[in-house]
């Protein structure tokens, strides 16, 4: 018996932003209209993708370095991966206190997420990624 399989189709899309608050707001929002090309669900990616590019923008910013934002689909999954130049500051999940105004992105990437996780290199790189099922696409 043959037996045939499907190629996988993998969709991509990549952009490098600066690490400022006008960059994660450009990544969300370049990543809303790819997935609305895609056809995707925008949420929770939306969320989470707004969560990691401000972490980039916010705590990875080094004058001159710039952070990249990647979607990957395969199959049935969603990757979203935001790289910055700040390998040597691992992004770390702590609850905030109640009143606190800001500290709960990876919280809520931990939540959204189905799952997450960080990745380093090369030096001085580290990238930081998500992952969610999307359904058949």
């Amino acid at each position: 018996m043959i037996q045939k399989s499907a190629a996988t189709h993998i969709r991509n899309f990549t952009v490098q932003l600066s690490p400022t608050p006008r960059g994660a707001r450009l990544a969300r929002l370049l990543a809303t209209e790819q997935l609305r090309a895609w056809q995707l669900p925008l949420d929770p990616a939306r969320q989470i993708i707004a969560e990691l590019a401000t972490n980039a923008a916010t705590h990875s910013r080094i004058p001159g370095r710039d952070f990249r934002l990647t979607l990957y689909v395969v199959g049935d999954t969603l990757r979203i991966e935001v790289t910055d130049t700040c390998g040597d500051r691992e992004p770390r999940l702590q609850v905030p206190d109640v009143d606190a105004e800001s500290g709960r992105g990876l919280v809520l990437v931990e939540a959204l997420a189905e799952k997450w996780g960080v990745a380093h290199g090369p030096r001085p790189r580290k990238t930081v990624w998500a992952e969610l099922s999307v359904g058949e696409v």
